[in-house]
């Protein structure tokens, strides 16, 4: 039987016609990942009108690193002139961010001040990396990655674990806690098991975890003490828990992101074969995890289930 709009309703075609446009507009302005973002990306976030943010180094020149916005209009701009702004997290309605030796602070205008400079800290910071909200929300938790330029060899590889090269990477690796007022303390001093800590967050219980970047360890919270996870993760960068006790963590260098069982510590692979895999964002209510690939310049929206 064939049916002629004469035949229907008009309330019904009106209806009809007002949701298919609602669905088809809804569907076209949703941002589609991946994403192309600009020349180095490392950190994103999500902060103003539930836009999210990525950090973008671009190349070596001091000053031409930005902070874009990525929006249902797009990728754009929203503060510029830093150096090499890395870790970046979202909080008390302002935007902060690391950057070499400081932390810059981003209010919703896009106006960037700086938050705490290199002689702010208590120890000498070599460079700063991820950035974590704290477990109360009274302020972040920043890593200093120490003396970087011992780990590599002539090909830029990671030296072995067991070279004597290895032996030789200092310990100036530190985790700091900022208040919102820019006071400063050390919440984890260097450590053996902490070699170029990258990656930094704050489990369920509100401890820290850092990813060390050199060793491939994830630290967790055991007994007072940071303790490595099963597993080794070369190149850690970003590491985080969900709410049912999971952890995640990404490596830098082996381009590939692992969920890891909370109960038996065993690792899946959720995604690899990236150029490279830095600090990711957890959306745990869209079931993903947004994963800024440095080398390729994109975003990639990973699914966790």
């Amino acid at each position: 039987m064939v049916t002629t709009l004469a035949k229907i309703p008009k309330r019904i075609i009106i209806t009809s016609v007002v949701l298919f446009l609602f669905y088809s507009c809804n569907s076209q302005s949703e941002i589609q990942f991946p994403i192309e973002v600009g020349t180095k990306p490392e950190s994103i976030t999500k902060g103003f009108n539930d836009n999210y943010y990525v950090t973008i180094m671009n190349g070596k020149e001091n000053g031409d690193g930005e902070l874009v916005e990525i929006s249902k209009n797009g990728v754009n701009v929203f503060a510029k002139g830093f150096d090499e702004p890395k870790g970046i997290v979202f909080l008390n309605n302002h935007l902060y961010f690391s950057d070499l030796n400081r932390i810059w602070k981003v209010d919703k205008h896009g106006k960037a001040t700086i938050f705490v400079d290199k002689n702010d800290f208590p120890k000498e910071v070599l460079y700063l990396n991820d950035v974590a909200v704290d477990g109360k929300n009274k302020g972040i938790y920043v890593a200093d990655m120490g003396a970087t330029n011992y780990m590599r060899d002539g090909d830029n590889n990671l030296w072995p674990l067991n070279s004597d090269e290895a032996k030789l990477i200092p310990e100036l690796g530190r985790i700091y806690h900022i208040d919102l007022e820019g006071k400063i303390s050390i919440t984890q001093d260097t450590s053996s098991l902490m070699l170029n800590p990258n990656g930094v967050g704050v489990d369920n219980n509100g401890n820290i975890m850092v990813g060390a970047f050199f060793l491939g360890h994830f630290l967790v919270n055991k007994n007072g003490k940071l303790t490595p996870l099963k597993g080794v993760f070369r190149g850690a960068d970003a590491v985080e828990q969900d709410s049912k006790g999971n952890y995640y963590i990404s490596s830098w260098t082996l381009g590939t992101v692992w969920k890891i069982d909370y109960k038996t510590e065993e690792s899946t692979i959720l995604i690899k074969g990236l150029k490279s895999a830095a600090d990711f964002y957890l959306e745990e209510d869209k079931g993903r995890l947004l994963v800024p690939d440095m080398v390729a310049g994109k975003i990639y929206a990973v699914s966790i289930d």
